[in-house]
């Protein structure tokens, strides 16, 4: 069995990474902070090292003697871009390099975002082979972050994954989504040509980073098309609806009578309520996830991405539809008296 270090092993993604490796047997190391909840990690009997991805001597000796990085450690929102680069490209660069130190550097798998690729123009999907062009503060502070272990790339044999929206099981960021539209007709559409988004199941994202581990390929440093190409997968599902197809789904699964209809919020007053809701996070001192950055991924053209590569190099196609994992995800809100 390999021996793995997950970062980010508290977190939604990295939670449910950790009970998979667990239950195939796999020695774990997880690199935690010291007010992170250990809920999911105690049971697993995983060796825990207590500090900050951006600490580089406990980074090191995180990853010192481990076969397996999953570098999953990363931040969606803060009220100032500094800060989520701080986690995003610097703890990345930490991660890497601290990888580069060792006699036999391990394998790293960085979990990016679609983010970090950009959207695309209306119509299309984009593929892996296409240039990274990121709108948004957390996209480009994900594709500083991909810049950071390129670098090392020559050193350290690297896999890039870019998930979707990810959504499953214990997911509290997607959540309102299921929420608002199993107690209310109306769900609310950001602008009135909303994108076609990727999503992805969590146990399918977890499966896809798995089989990156052990048969994906390596992103090469000399290929010269940085950010693109050998060694970068999409973590997606390949069912494209946009916001308002989502909750026609949506609402058929989750409501008796099936009935529910979008609200499109037109584009102005999207952006006043993302200002808006900035402003009040930026009083409190807290970050939120509804603000203008996440605004202006809602009104990219779309975020259709391909599962080409995935199917082809990672020998991954998904075991349920869509529809089937939207349902096992509200089933698992109403078992847990998240929603009724």
């Amino acid at each position: 069995m390999a021996r793995y270090l997950i970062t980010g092993a508290t977190g939604f993604i990295g939670g449910h990474v950790a009970e998979r490796l667990a239950g195939d047997g796999h020695q774990l190391r997880c690199l935690v902070r010291e007010t992170s909840s250990l809920e999911i990690l105690g049971p697993l009997g995983a060796e825990l090292v207590h500090g900050s991805i951006n600490d580089r001597d406990v980074v090191k000796s995180a990853v010192e003697g481990m076969d397996v990085v999953i570098h999953l450690a990363g931040m969606t929102s803060a009220l100032r871009y500094q800060q989520m680069l701080s986690v995003n490209r610097d703890g990345s660069w930490n991660v890497a390099r601290a990888c580069a130190s060792q006699a036999r550097p391990p394998v790293l798998v960085l979990v990016s975002s679609i983010a970090a690729a950009g959207p695309v123009t209306r119509g299309e999907v984009r593929s892996e082979l296409d240039r990274p062009s990121p709108i948004s503060n957390y996209g480009i502070s994900k594709r500083a972050g991909e810049i950071a272990v390129e670098y090392f790339a020559d050193r350290v044999p690297t896999t890039i994954v870019r998930p979707g929206i990810v959504f499953g099981p214990r997911n509290r960021d997607f959540f309102p989504v299921f929420q608002s539209i199993a107690n209310s007709r109306v769900h609310p559409v950001m602008g009135l040509a909303p994108p076609r988004i990727s999503l992805i199941h969590v146990e399918d994202l977890v499966e896809i980073l798995l089989r990156a581990v052990t048969r994906g390929r390596r992103v090469d440093p000399l290929a010269g098309a940085p950010g693109r190409g050998e060694g970068y997968y999409f973590g997606v599902c390949d069912e494209y609806p946009d916001y308002a197809r989502l909750g026609k789904i949506l609402k058929h699964l989750l409501r008796k009578d099936g009935r529910g209809i979008p609200f499109f919020l037109p584009s102005p007053l999207s952006w006043l309520v993302g200002g808006l809701t900035q402003l009040v996070a930026a009083l409190r001192g807290t970050s939120i996830t509804v603000n203008l950055d996440k605004v202006r991924e809602a009104h990219a053209p779309s975020w259709a991405c391909s599962t080409g590569a995935v199917q082809a190099e990672l020998d991954f196609h998904p075991a349920h539809d869509l529809a089937c994992r939207l349902k096992q995800t509200g089933d698992w809100y109403r078992q847990q008296g998240w929603m009724k």
